[in-house]
């Protein structure tokens, strides 16, 4: 069984989350989740712990086990990473090397996997000139980026930031871990 793990961020496409979790665990997938705490603002863990029939991690230092250091075993048992929504905050943490929680700690323990990452924010975020230069980072560093799409936001504006359809993103982590083709 190959092993996702899925960091949650703060935007308002954390519940689509729930779908993506929801699918790729029906394909056959073992989803351990990170939810952000901005993420939790949107979604609970245990709706994400329902699905993945994992524990939902939020804390970096809130360690159960005292013989593993969580980050780390997750990082080494971990297939792929995708981060879906990803938040302009989370993005610029990951392009920089900031590890302040668990999804970035986790993030930077991981070598070796496909990393991909689903930007999901208002426009003018996702077309600042910094959102930009973090993401153009973040592929340098070998991150594959599932573009957002256009449409109206939860905020009214109409433009690009809404988080890839689920599909899109379900289908970019099947070409990496099965060979499936989009």
């Amino acid at each position: 069984m190959k092993n996702i793990v899925l960091g949650v961020t703060g935007s308002i496409a954390a519940y689509k989350a729930a779908d993506i979790t929801n699918i790729l665990t029906k394909e056959g997938f073992n989803i351990d989740v990170i939810l952000t705490k901005g993420g939790a603002a949107f979604i609970t863990p245990l709706t994400l712990q329902a699905l993945s029939k994992n524990r939902v991690l939020t804390d970096v230092f809130q360690e159960d086990w005292p013989q593993e250091i969580k980050h780390i075993s997750l990082a080494k048992k971990a297939d792929l990473l995708l981060v879906a929504p990803a938040s302009a905050d989370v993005i610029g943490k990951l392009a920089n090397g900031i590890a302040d929680d668990m999804l970035t700690t986790t993030a930077l323990a991981m070598r070796g996997i496909p990393k991909l990452l689903a930007p999901a924010m208002n426009t003018n975020m996702y077309e600042n000139p910094v959102v930009q230069d973090n993401l153009e980072k973040l592929r340098h560093y070998g991150w594959e980026i599932v573009h957002p799409k256009e449409a109206r936001l939860a905020c009214g504006d109409l433009g690009k930031g809404a988080l890839a359809d689920v599909k899109t993103i379900v289908q970019a982590v099947e070409v990496h871990l099965t060979g499936k083709e989009l």
